[in-house]
Order: structure tokens, then sequence, then C-alpha cells
């Protein structure tokens, strides 16, 4: 009897990734145009890119409703956020403590405790809700946008979880682009040499992109120290958000699911991190790390954006506002003494 030749079959692995693929695309493409297109508005007219992510994803928000566009749009918002923050690592070296010097370099780590600390005893006194205050507080204190994207991905899940992710963003990026205008002229009135305005701006406006305007406008030197400080601010992310992930782990009610002990993403800036201290990382690794990092968190917080309506972003209130303002103001006079007593 002839034998037939049977079907080929597809191998199960690569039927799934091909449907994984399938589905997440759609999602994932809008995400990455709205990310261009901030990134557009950001080189031709100086908008903040993060900022104009944001706002243009509000205004796409209906997308993640849609059946075909939400799976991937949900993938951008999580996992792509934390690609991007592990990638973070690449920026990172011990080499940044021994430039700066002990002393200074306590300061700047003080003053990132500090102001999680003086948030959450905020929280604790005016019955505001400490998780949002400790998202906030990370935001402040460590690196804006970024920070406060890799601490919302450690908290626990909940309803009001990604409209207090998007109304932390936008008001840490606003309050970061009014600093980058008004702290070098805060500076010239204290009296700071170029040194200290460098650690002052470094150690108290939010996001990179504006410590590096802020820094370069006064001086080629401030502007170099300027950048180092908030790279080491950077560096707080790995601890605090691990800090976070195993208070949250313990509290977790028994028997439901808990949170992974060390998250991945946060192993991830700490290799990387290691790897470029030990001088193992070469410059163009380093440099397509840090353009897929900037993409991929651009691409997420273009993503949050569109999962979030314009409407329970109002709910927040504004005692939300008179928080992150107060934060602000704390680690700005927090930095202030300490450059001018260090110096």
């Amino acid at each position: 009897m002839p034998r037939r030749d049977r079907p080929v079959q597809t191998a199960p692995a690569l039927s799934r990734y091909t449907d994984t693929t399938r589905r997440l695309f759609p999602g994932f493409a809008l995400a990455a145009l709205v990310a261009m297109a901030a990134q557009f508005l950001s080189e031709h007219y100086g908008a903040p890119a993060m900022l104009m992510a944001i706002l243009l994803g509000i205004a796409l928000a209906f997308l993640s409703e849609e059946p075909r566009s939400a799976p991937g749009i949900a993938f951008s918002s999580r996992t792509l956020l934390r690609i991007g923050v592990a990638l973070l690592g690449v920026r990172i070296s011990t080499g940044m403590v021994q430039e700066l010097g002990l002393g200074l370099f306590a300061l700047i780590i003080g003053g990132v405790f500090a102001t999680i600390g003086a948030s959450l005893a905020i929280a604790l006194a005016t019955g505001r809700d400490r998780l949002f205050a400790f998202l906030s507080g990370g935001a402040v204190a460590i690196c804006g946008a970024s920070a406060a994207m890799a601490i919302s991905s450690v908290l626990p899940k909940r309803d009001e979880g990604e409209r207090d992710l998007i109304f932390t963003v936008v008001s840490v990026t606003m309050l970061s682009t009014l600093a980058m205008i008004a702290y070098p002229i805060l500076a010239a009135m204290l009296g700071f040499d170029a040194r200290q305005t460098g650690v002052f701006l470094g150690g108290t406006i939010h996001d990179v992109a504006q410590v590096v305007g802020a820094g370069y406008s006064v001086s080629e030197e401030t502007g170099d120290l300027a950048t180092l400080v908030k790279l080491i601010r950077v560096t707080m992310l790995a601890p605090i958000v691990l800090g976070a992930a195993l208070v949250m782990r313990r509290g977790a009610p028994e028997g439901g699911k808990r949170p992974p002990l060390v998250p991945g993403f946060v192993l991830g800036f700490l290799a990387l991190a290691a790897l470029n201290s030990l001088h193992l990382l070469p410059g163009w690794a380093i440099e397509t790390a840090s353009a897929i990092s900037r993409w991929a968190l651009l691409t997420a917080i273009a993503a949050v954006g569109m999962k979030t309506s314009l409407r329970q972003l109002l709910d927040v209130g504004g005692r939300a506002i008179a928080l992150l303002t107060a934060q602000t103001a704390f680690l700005a006079l927090f930095l202030g003494l300490g450059v001018a007593l260090i110096g």
C-alpha cells in the first residue's frame, strides 16, 4: 500500500510565537507611532517628549478598548516599560562616586531617602494614599517619569494605579520643566559657584533631559557635573524598586500570588551597571542600549497614556498636585542647604 506523505506541521513553539506577535503588533505599532510623533514635536518645538507622549496617548485612549489593539497597548505599557528601565543600567558605573566625592555623594543619596520619607510622612499626616505618596515621592527623588514607571510596575494592581501613574508623570514633567528655567536663576541668586550649581541642578531637577538643559545653560562644567549627579540619582532606582518589591511581597495575602523576590528588570539593571563599572561594555553597545531604552520608555508611557482617560486624571484632585509640589520644594531645600554647607 503506497505510503502517504503526512502534512508538514508547524512547530508548536513557532506557532505560539507567531500568534502572540499577531496579537500584540497592532497595539504596539500604535504606541510606537505615538512615541515617534512625540519625539518629532520635542525635536522641532522643544516640548518634553515624555509629556507629549502622554498627552497624545490620552487623546487616543479609546484605542485601548478596541479588541485588536488592546493587548499590544497593555504589553507596551508594562513589558516594554521594564525593558527600558533595565537598559538604563548601561549608563551607571561606580566611577561616578569617585569623581564626585564621598560628602556630596552622601548628600545626594540622603536627598533621595529624605524626600521619599517626607512624602510618606505627609501622606500619613494628611490621610493621603501611601502608595501614591511613595510613587510620586520616588519620581521626584530619583529620575522623574522613568522612576514613576519603574515603581508603578511593582506596586499592587488597583483600579486607580494607571491614573496615578499618568498624573505623576505629567506633574513631574511639568515641574521639571519649570525647574529647568527657575533653578539656574535661583542658584545664581544664592551665590553658588559652577560646581555647587551643577550639584544643585543635578540633585533636584526630576528628568534627565531637563537636568542637561539647565546645566549646560550655565556652563559646560556645570552641565557635566549636573549630568553626573543626575545619573547617581538614577542608580537609586534599583535599590528603591527592589525594596518596594520586597515590602509588597511580604504584604501579599497568604495563598495569593506573590510578586517575584527580585523583579527581573531590576536584576537586568544591576547586571548592566556592573558590566559597565568593569568596563566590559563597548561604546557602541552602551549607545545602542541607551537609544533602545529611551525609545522603549517613550513608547511605554505613550501606551500608559492610551490606557488612561482624561476624566480619571482629573479625579486625582488638587491635594495630589499640592503633594507633588511640596515634595519638589522639600528636595530643593534639602539639596540647597546641603550644597551650601558642604560646597
